[in-house]
């Protein structure tokens, strides 16, 4: 059994449990709650009523959250001549060609996210079992294959982040730090709300999103009603 700290304990107190708790409250009680020392990071956890064994129930998508993730994502662009200085332009971290795919082909993956020009594909491509199991992979459904280098670089570092999910219906996304203000926080979580409803498959039977939580960096964590998606700022609901 886990044996947690004072800290956590305490900020687990102020916790009601097994309470539904609206977006915009759940997000102050998160902050309220919060141990870190440091500017921690604020997460929501979706649980889908979904399959994910079956590939027409497979969720993957991108957001690009409103205020950003409070982190200046690390990006890695597959691309060579013109397209490389477009992307070195735009902000890419890391650019090349065919050495830099056999650098990641060695096991380099100090990198956020991946980009990629068309006609490099067929060699990335066979990084799958190096970039795949991190969500790494490239890929033209989430605008990360594209020879507009320039704008899948700057969509990165403006918050643009990919999702997809797990092999146990879980998805996970980071929508801010501690220090961002409950309306930012809450916004976010609505974009992010927003597009995992739309990329629900045609195929998903029942209710589709089953749980939603929030925590933060070493903090508890707080149920979230999933059945609220408008007006998510109002402070009626977080009375």
């Amino acid at each position: 059994m886990t044996k947690h700290s004072k800290a956590y304990r305490a900020a687990a107190e102020k916790i009601e449990d097994g309470k539904l708790y609206a977006p915009l409250e759940a997000v102050r009680l998160a902050q309220a709650t919060s141990t870190s020392t440091y500017d921690g990071t604020v997460e929501v956890a979706f649980r889908l009523g979904v399959d994910p064994r079956k590939s027409d129930q497979i969720v993957r998508g991108t957001v690009n959250l409103p205020h950003g993730t409070g982190k200046t994502a690390r990006v890695l662009v597959f691309a060579t001549g013109e397209r490389a200085e477009q992307a070195r332009a735009a902000g890419a971290d890391i650019v090349g060609g065919d050495e830099l795919i056999e650098r990641v082909a060695a096991g380099f993956t100090d990198f956020d996210s991946a980009v990629a020009t068309p006609d490099l594909m067929g060699k990335v491509g066979r990084l799958g079992k190096v970039l795949g199991p991190r969500g790494l992979m490239p890929n033209p459904k989430t605008g990360t294959v594209t020879l507009d280098v320039a704008k899948a670089v700057t969509d990165i570092k403006g918050g643009k982040i990919e999702f997809r999910v797990d092999k146990h219906a879980n998805l996970h996304f980071i929508i801010g730090k501690v220090s961002f203000s409950d309306i930012q926080l809450t916004e976010n979580y609505a974009a992010a709300l927003d597009e995992v409803l739309r990329a629900k498959p045609a195929s998903s039977k029942g209710r589709f999103i089953t749980k939603a939580t929030f925590s933060t960096t070493n903090g508890p964590g707080i149920l979230v009603d999933q059945n609220k998606v408008k007006n998510l700022t109002s402070e009626d609901d977080a009375a």
